[in-house]
């Protein structure tokens, strides 16, 4: 398919997902929400909570306030899939912290004979936050759409967090190049150059902690939801005195 030259004139699917954990291979999906924009603007909303099939783990259910009985008589994601699939063809596909969303949707489909669209440019607003941003303590989509003044309703519910999101990547319009081909270039600068500097916290904090499982999994969750993107003040934030404190 060829896309347009400028990323604003390509149709994007916003999305978001609420999981029963962080393990696509064993989590599931029990809430989506994708946002069509076309030239900034929402032009379709669609949002369905999922049966997962699974109960949902009381820290999901406080982090999305979705519980047993709200998804006990809905769809599953089997019946759900083609749909989904469907809203995911012929545009670009954005997310905040991509990888986490696009993991579940990806594991979900294949789960349904079917494929996540490898060839559809992807956009992810938290990775222009990081270099936008620097300096804020943190960059979850709440902290970012408030500083740029942008409301969010309902945070870690999916539909309302797949619009804020492309709200965002609009609000960056200025900040960014034109070109669809130029961005995407941009964009995986950007990415590798964050990681690098993430492995490098993490390798201070291997060496501070002793590179253990704790280490590893203090950090974890702060950067899949996106809670607190600043290494050392994740680290920080997981020594009980430093809880109390906040």
């Amino acid at each position: 398919m060829e896309w347009p030259a400028r990323w604003k004139d390509l149709t994007l699917a916003v999305i978001d997902v609420e999981t029963t954990g962080l393990d696509p291979t064993v989590d599931r999906v029990m809430e989506v929400g994708i946002i069509r924009f076309e030239m900034g603007e929402v032009v379709e909303r669609y949002g369905r909570l999922i049966n997962p099939g699974m109960p949902i783990p009381e820290e999901s259910a406080r982090i999305t306030g979705i519980k047993d009985e709200d998804v006990q008589d809905q769809p599953s994601f089997e019946e759900l899939a083609d749909e989904i699939h469907e809203r995911l063809q012929g545009v670009g596909i954005v997310a905040y912290n991509l990888s986490f969303d696009r993991s579940f949707m990806k594991a979900e489909l294949e789960r349904c004979g079917l494929r996540w669209p490898e060839e559809a440019p992807t956009l992810d607003p938290l990775i222009f936050a990081r270099q936008f941003f620097k300096n804020s303590p943190r960059k979850n989509l709440g902290a970012i759409s408030k500083l740029l003044g942008i409301p969010l309703e309902e945070a870690h519910r999916a539909t309302h967090d797949a619009e804020v999101a492309g709200k965002v990547l609009f609000a960056f319009e200025d900040r960014l190049p034109e070109s669809l081909e130029q961005l995407l270039l941009l964009q995986k600068q950007w990415e590798a150059q964050q990681a690098s500097e993430m492995q490098g916290w993490k390798n201070f904090d291997g060496g501070m902690l002793g590179g253990g499982q704790e280490a590893q999994q203090g950090l974890g969750p702060a950067y899949i939801y996106g809670d607190e993107a600043d290494p050392l003040r994740a680290l920080y934030m997981n020594v009980p005195e430093a809880k109390q404190a906040n």
